[in-house]
């Protein structure tokens, strides 16, 4: 019986950073593609980028016989996909795009911290999941990481640009909540079929709205983007939340505006002492989830579902035949009380006063 897997937060946390590392490159790339077209046509391209290129995954998955493992999505799955793909697929990126257009990369990048944020507090206040006052602290830190990197000297001033990208990380908090609903489906046909069909809608209302089509060497660069960016840190951002759940992921997730801010500072934008100063604090904030350790006596009440998943402590079942690790089926999970680390994921989702 392996005993730590469903607690441990490898492969979560990996799997969190590697997320918010593909994403934070997002805003100052977008930028300056930005220059070329209109923000909702880029938007939409992102998206159907990162559509296509996780069809692609997906058809080479079958071809070589390795997408047995993920459980499809199921007729219960289609209102909060809907929902995800609206919040996170339509007006997010939207908002985005309008408000990169009206204010620098690396502003933009920092105001990004705000997704976290919202994510974190929907998920605590509204879906009641477990929230210390270490992962509270973690957050708090990088979160003064970004506004010490968005101080003048007076203020931090919010134009009509920070407007919409604070709107934006209001979208995609929302989405990432709802995607924990899908976090047992097949990753990667959630977000090829959010990326296809929230790509398709912002580049149709674009069309309509009489944008030009953009030049074929424009779009291929905008479609790469958002395969990476987009489509892979999506991926890897539901595997996260199986492994670790809302409020955790997001806060790992929370690093992806200090990833962005270094790349636009790479990209020519000043390098300053708030940025180390910056650093520090984001730093601390990334030691504090790390250091994390949530164990209490707690019941597993009785659940049926499907999901990827190994014959670990929640996973004792017998199987007609050989079967290969991991591997996904419809399957129940009879009540049991014990005591572990783990944080709140596929078998743990349980509320605290």
């Amino acid at each position: 019986m392996n005993v730590e897997r469903s607690s441990n937060k490898i492969p979560g946390v990996p799997l969190a950073l590697g997320s918010a590392v593909l994403f934070g490159a997002s805003a100052p790339l977008s930028k300056v593609l930005l220059g070329s077209t209109d923000p909702q046509m880029l938007a939409g391209l992102l998206y159907v980028g990162a559509g296509f290129g996780l069809a692609g995954v997906h058809i080479l998955r079958a071809a070589f016989g390795l997408s047995d493992a993920e459980a499809p999505p199921r007729r219960h799955d289609i209102p909060w996909l809907i929902a995800v793909i609206a919040f996170g697929g339509v007006l997010g990126p939207l908002l985005m795009m309008l408000g990169l257009s009206r204010t620098s990369a690396a502003s933009g990048s920092l105001l990004l911290n705000l997704e976290g944020l919202a994510t974190m507090a929907i998920a605590w206040l509204v879906f009641r999941e477990n929230v210390d006052r270490r992962l509270v602290l973690g957050a708090l830190s990088i979160v003064l990481g970004a506004l010490l990197l968005s101080w003048d000297g007076q203020s931090v001033s919010l134009d009509i640009g920070a407007a919409l990208i604070i709107a934006a990380c209001l979208c995609w908090g929302i989405d990432n909540n709802l995607t924990r609903k899908l976090s047992s489906a097949d990753p990667v046909i959630i977000a090829m079929i959010k990326g296809l069909v929230a790509g398709g809608t912002n580049i149709g209302i674009a069309f309509w709205r009489g944008v030009a089509v953009p030049p074929l060497q424009f779009t291929g660069l905008s479609a790469l983007l958002g395969f990476f960016a987009i489509g892979l840190s999506l991926v890897l951002f539901i595997l996260a939340l199986r492994h670790l759940g809302t409020a955790r992921t997001g806060a790992y997730f929370s690093l992806a505006p200090f990833i962005g801010a270094l790349i636009a500072v790479a990209l020519g934008e000043p390098m300053t002492l708030q940025l180390g100063a910056a650093a520090l604090l984001m730093g601390l904030g990334l030691w504090l989830h790390l250091a994390e350790r949530h164990e209490h006596d707690h019941v597993h009440e009785p659940i049926s579902h499907e999901h990827g998943h190994v014959h670990d402590e929640h996973h004792q079942h017998d199987h007609d035949g050989p079967v290969t690790e991991p591997h996904s089926h419809w399957h129940e999970h009879k009540p049991m009380r014990h005591k572990h680390p783990h944080y709140p994921d596929l078998h743990h989702r349980h509320g605290h006063e």
